[in-house]
């Protein structure tokens, strides 16, 4: 997901000049939370919230030599190591040999940063939880990539355009591009993105440089490709920055949601069974979540409740389609395994019951977002206390306690991840 409204006021002034956001933050009604006045961002603090040092910038992703897959039959110590980039609970065995991870800002880990856009989140308070700070990502720490990483024994998937074609690391890349979607015209109005179709295509350079690399026999790198795990969350931004936004777009006056959804089906279907002849065999596609719950939606909308359930419904085709498509191509594609993630249903439920989930507060985002909450954090503003508390980080995104849960339900749960879990995924 990414920016929605009042695109020439984000694509100039407070996205270019961050002095000039935190200006106009002073003059902004205080965040529920706050403790006190709105105040900039001090980079040089070396504590977070509970006193824990902060990790200063430096290099994030592992050495490409350092993270090398060891092919079945390696000694068990080869195919063991430690992973610096993640928490001291992780388990140090690799499960996979690699995570690929594709789609929009909510699995985005940096890749825009390398693009002229203004969907950006390189800057506090995005990161403010995460170990090397504004990486990229949309949210306040980890994503729902960043725990599959973890799960799996490996180095969080690096922005594919941080690397050059033929230094490309083995354990994964991430192709996901804030603001972008299925189609390749969802998005435009922000600057360059990188569409679905456009990020299989990079897969399938990435591909070639792989093999010449590290692979002389052919049969061992196709082994690879089978055993990795692939992650996909893409389409949310077809309906934020494109069905939804009436006075750019005209999709909605020609096609019904209905049959906007049936064109996104078939438009992702495509390209999952590009990624299947490129060597792909274990896919885990998320549905999209309740959008119409948004911050972005509900303070832009009357509505009664929590959220705007037009909204929703309409989304709903999307992912009641999803589940036969994910079929069809897992029983035609000989040895695929296409999972079906049921993240909207746990998304919403923490929405409407948030105690259930040691959430305070499903509705508030909790930075200090432009535009009433409605949009991205202005930069260098301290977000809200107690960011575990929040369902929201700014007007379109998770905090990472919500992409926790969705990544442990994904992981542990065959009922969330359908037909397989995680953990029985890799098994397979």
């Amino acid at each position: 997901m990414s920016y929605g409204r009042n695109r020439q006021s984000l694509l100039s002034g407070p996205r270019s000049c961050p002095f000039f956001a935190v200006q106009t933050a002073a003059r902004l009604p205080p965040h529920p939370d706050a403790p006190g006045p709105l105040v900039p961002w001090d980079e040089t603090e070396t504590e977070t919230e509970s006193g824990a040092p902060i990790m200063s910038y430096g290099p994030f992703f592992a050495a490409p030599e350092a993270v090398r897959y060891s092919p079945p039959g390696a000694p068990a110590a080869d195919r063991t190591r430690p992973n610096p980039t993640t928490s001291p609970a992780v388990a140090t065995t690799q499960l996979a040999p690699a995570l690929y991870v594709f789609g929009d800002s909510l699995f985005d880990s940096g890749n825009n940063n390398f693009l002229p856009t203004a969907a950006r989140a390189n800057y506090l308070p995005y990161g403010a939880n995460f170990v090397n700070r504004s990486t990229g990502r949309f949210t306040n720490g980890k994503t729902v990539a960043d725990f599959i990483a973890e799960f799996l024994g490996l180095p969080y998937s690096p922005p594919f355009l941080s690397y050059k074609r033929d230094l490309l690391p083995l354990t994964g890349l991430n192709y996901a591009s804030g603001s972008c979607g299925i189609l390749p015209e969802t998005g435009s109005p922000f600057g360059r993105c990188l569409n679905f179709e456009e990020q299989v295509g990079l897969f399938q350079d990435s591909v070639k440089s792989l093999q010449q690399r590290y692979f002389q026999i052919l049969v061992d790198f196709s082994n690879y490709l089978s055993k990795s795990v692939f992650i996909v969350s893409i389409g949310s931004n077809d309906y934020i920055n494109n069905y939804l936004e009436t006075s750019l777009y005209d999709t909605s006056k020609r096609y019904t949601p209905q049959l906007f959804a049936q064109l996104l089906v078939y438009k992702l279907s495509q390209q999952l069974e590009r990624l299947y002849n490129l060597g792909a065999r274990k896919i885990v596609v998320f549905e999209l979540g309740p959008i119409g719950c948004l911050p972005w939606i509900t303070r832009n909308n009357k509505h009664t409740g929590q959220c705007v359930e037009d909204t929703n419904q309409i989304v709903s085709y999307f992912n009641n389609m999803l589940p036969a498509m994910l079929q069809n191509l897992t029983t035609s594609l000989k040895g695929s395994n296409f999972i079906n993630g049921h993240g909207h249903g746990v998304g919403y439920d923490a929405i409407i019951n948030p105690s259930k989930y040691g959430i305070a507060d499903a509705s508030n985002p909790c930075c200090t977002a432009f535009f009433n909450g409605t949009s991205g954090c202005i930069p260098y503003l301290r977000p809200c206390n107690n960011t575990n508390k929040h369902y929201f980080w700014d007007g379109y995104h998770p905090t990472e306690v919500v992409y926790s849960i969705l990544a442990s339900g994904c992981i542990n749960n065959a009922s969330f991840c359908t037909p397989y879990s995680l953990k029985d995924l890799v098994k397979v």
